[in-house]
Formats: structure tokens, sequence, C-alpha cells
């Protein structure tokens, strides 16, 4: 039997049909079926039964990690391959979501989005292949050929000066991205990772579509898979739902995976988000949607383009607003997505391994473990900025030797903001704080004592 057969009997009483240049799904019901179409792009081949059995088993496997509750089966239908899903909503992906006029993502969801992402990297596979040590550079020389093919109505000149560009910094960073495969990096992972292909059920994030039709575009950098998600928000204009990603990433990815070459790794962002944004151009091109290419191919150079790294500390007394105020100001700190978030009370806890959540015990606030914890932050606040991202450091900063120390150990441009609340003021946030890695108590805020502003050399803000 044909592939039309099995698409013939498929299709007779269906809801929807609809198509991509790969595949069919056909909307039945509560049920999706998809099948692959019989093509072949070079990057993918489905020009036989076989292959199109392989193709669907692999996304059926790959995408039950992270949507085992959409992704079914696979079964025979007419003698073709046949992916059956449980049909969703599709007003409910978030991609159709951002085109609604006025819509802003919800920045806990953004939250939860992040962390959903970095524990999904941490379980999965790593690739031990060493034919997979430089994927990326598979990726650029893909764009280079496919942009090329649309040199003439994208503009010669920007075409040619991105592919040098791309070119030169893939050469500045290609030893670090190959360290990072010998480090265990390169893992079996989404691939596609954008606003299209996460959906939002009962009020949480499922990641679904995922790549299972290249080794070279499955098998890849966690942090180039997430590159996706933060090009896609960053380029629609949602500068602070971007950051508040990367930051939650950041934080559970430390937990989870552990800090070695974690913060190291930002030195590929601006080449990873680049990349994306690059497949966006050709893509859109193919597609015949020039002026979306162009905005992307800007987007791509973009990222590339130096930008000048700063330290900000922020500091000030329990309650004072210090983490409100860090994410308030950090996509706009720096070059995209905005600056890290280093705050002490997560680093404490991360120091003791112990829950976000949970209360540490009195002996994690003496003053040895208060050294250990300001010590570390400087040191990955220099490790953020080495590696071109800006940083804030958040915490109490309330003796002035932590506060000189900020500012002395800075390996980029010092910015020192002192957040002032009266102390009632302060109860009173503490007090209505919930699920909040900070221990402090509406008793614990009351009894600190209030910094004179003589002694603060730094940018005093009244928050009251």
């Amino acid at each position: 039997m044909s592939l039309p057969n099995a698409l013939q009997s498929l299709s007779e009483g269906a809801d929807q049909v609809i198509e991509t240049s790969c595949a069919t799904v056909i909307l039945k019901g509560d049920t999706a079926y998809k099948l692959k179409k019989s093509v072949d792009f070079g990057f993918l081949d489905f020009t036989s039964v076989d292959k199109r059995r392989e193709a669907l088993g692999r996304e059926l496997e790959f995408n039950r990690r992270t949507a085992a509750d959409i992704y079914r089966d696979v079964t025979e239908i007419d003698g073709e391959a046949v992916l059956v899903m449980r049909r969703f909503d599709t007003g409910a992906v978030l991609a159709e979501q951002s085109a609604q006029p006025g819509w802003t993502p919800d920045l806990d969801l953004m939250q939860e989005l992040g962390e959903n992402i970095a524990c999904f990297h941490a379980r999965a596979e790593i690739c031990r292949d060493p034919q997979h040590i430089d994927n990326i550079k598979y990726v650029i020389d893909s764009n280079d050929a496919n942009i090329g093919r649309f040199s003439d109505a994208l503009g010669a000149a920007d075409v040619a000066a991105y592919s040098r560009e791309i070119n030169a910094i893939y050469n500045e960073v290609a030893e670090l991205a190959r360290r990072r495969f010998a480090d265990g990096k390169v893992r079996r992972c989404h691939g596609d990772l954008h606003l299209g292909n996460i959906l939002i059920e009962g009020g949480r994030p499922v990641l679904f579509d995922c790549i299972e039709f290249n080794e070279r575009l499955s098998w890849i950098d966690v942090l180039y898979d997430l590159g996706f998600l933060l090009m896609d928000l960053w380029v629609r204009g949602f500068d602070t739902a971007a950051n508040r990603v990367m930051n939650a990433w950041l934080d559970r990815a430390a937990r989870e995976d552990g800090e070695a070459g974690l913060y190291e790794g930002l030195a590929l962002l601006p080449l990873f988000m680049s990349v994306r944004a690059g497949v966006r151009c050709h893509v859109s091109a193919n597609n015949g949607e020039l002026d979306q290419a162009r905005m992307y191919l800007d987007a791509a150079r973009r990222f590339l383009a130096p930008v000048a790294v700063t330290v900000t500390a922020v500091g000030g007394l329990s309650g004072s607003g210090k983490s409100t105020y860090a994410r308030a100001v950090a996509a706009g700190k720096g070059r995209a997505p905005g600056a890290v978030a280093l705050r002490s009370d997560e680093l404490r806890k991360r120091l003791w391994n112990w829950p976000s959540l949970e209360r540490l015990p009195p002996e994690a606030y003496g003053p040895e473990q208060s050294q250990r914890t300001y010590h570390h932050l400087f040191a990955l606040g220099q490790t953020v900025a080495r590696a071109g991202q800006s940083v804030i450091l958040d915490a109490t900063f309330r003796e002035a030797h932590w506060r000189d120390q900020a500012e002395a150990t800075a390996v980029a441009a010092f910015d020192g903001v002192w957040l002032e609340v009266d102390r009632e003021t302060r109860k009173h946030r503490v007090s209505a704080r919930t699920r909040d890695v900070s221990d402090a108590t509406p008793d614990v805020a009351g009894a600190q004592e209030a910094v004179e502003p003589a002694a603060i050399s730094w940018q005093i803000l009244n928050q009251t």
C-alpha cells in the first residue's frame, strides 16, 4: 500500500488537515495523526516506508521525554507508519499566544519554563560520539549556504558581512565549544526549542515536536538548545521574559548539573543566538517572507556585535527589594539577553547543597559561612563578566568591607546601588513573601540595624 492510500483513509471525516514541508497532520476528534511525506531535503530523507517508520519511531521516543501524555504510539494504516497523538488546543501554544495583541509573558511561567528546560537537559543523554564534537559548525555552514541562496533578495553586502562575522566569532570560541563536548555539555536535546513548540496546559509549560530527523541537529550543546528560545523571545520584543528564562535555567542547571563549566559557557551565547536567528532567516526566506528574513538577518548580526560588560552590585537590608530591582533592570544590562543575576541567598543554599525553599540551620549564617558565600558570589561574578555577560550581584552588603570588595574585584565597569527602605515596610514585605529562597523573617528584617547613608558610597535609591 502507498502513502496516498493511508492519507486518504485517515482524511475521511477529518476535522482539519495540516500540511507542513515534510509531514501531514490529520485532526479527528481528540486525536491527531501524523504521517511523514516522501521527501528528501538533504538534511532529512523520508523517501521510503522504512525511513518514515524509523523517523516516526524516533519522534515518539524523543518527545515522550517531555510530552508523554501527548505522544501515544506509532501504528500502521494501509501499510504506512502513523504517529498517533492526543489532540491539543493549538491556541495554547506560546507562539500563537504571543501573536495576540497586548499579550505579555507571565514571568512566573517563564521562571518555571527555564527551570523545566534545565531539568530536561540534566537528564538528557550525553553524546559520546566524537563525530558530533563540532555540530555547531555544521549549522553555521548550512546557514551560509541557505542564506546565500537569497543573497540578492536580502542584500548581498549584508549576507557577505554576516558570513564573515559569524565565522570570525566561531573561530574565536571553537576551542571552548569543543571543550564543552568533552565536558558532557553536548546532549540529546530538543533541537527546535522555540515558542512554536511550547504548549501551556494546566498552567504548566510542555515541550513538544523536538528534532528527530538529523543527528547533527539533535546532539547539540545544551546552551545552544536554550539559545533558540532566548533568541525567539528577544527578537519578539520580550526582553524581560528572555532574561528570566536564562537566569532560571542557570540557577536550576547549577543545582541539577553542577557549576563546572556552566557560567564559562556563556561566552558562546552570542554565537548560539546568532546561529538560531540565521536558521530563522533562511527558513523565512524560503517561505517567501523576505521582510521577516531581513529582520532575522539583522538580529543575527546584532547578537554578534560587541557590547560593554557591566558589574552591578545591589545592596540593602532584608525586604528592601533587591531581587525585585535586579530582575527589573537585568534585561537592560549588557548584551542579549541581559545580565546574569547572582543572588547570595541562592548561592548560600547551593554551597550547603540545600533545597532552595527550605530554611537553612542557624550555623549557615555564621561569619565564616557568610564570608564563604560572598567570596563565591564574587568569583562567579568574575566568571560571568569574563565570559562577556553582564552580571548583577544581589546581597545585603551591610558591611562596608563587602561593598568595597565587590567594587575591588569587579572585572568590568562597576555600579553600586543601595536600596533604602524603612523598617516597617521591609518587615511587611518579608512577611508577604511566598516560595522565596530567602530565609529572612519579619523579626530578622526588623532587627537589622540601619546603615547610615553617609557610609554608603553607592547610588542610594529610596524604595519606600
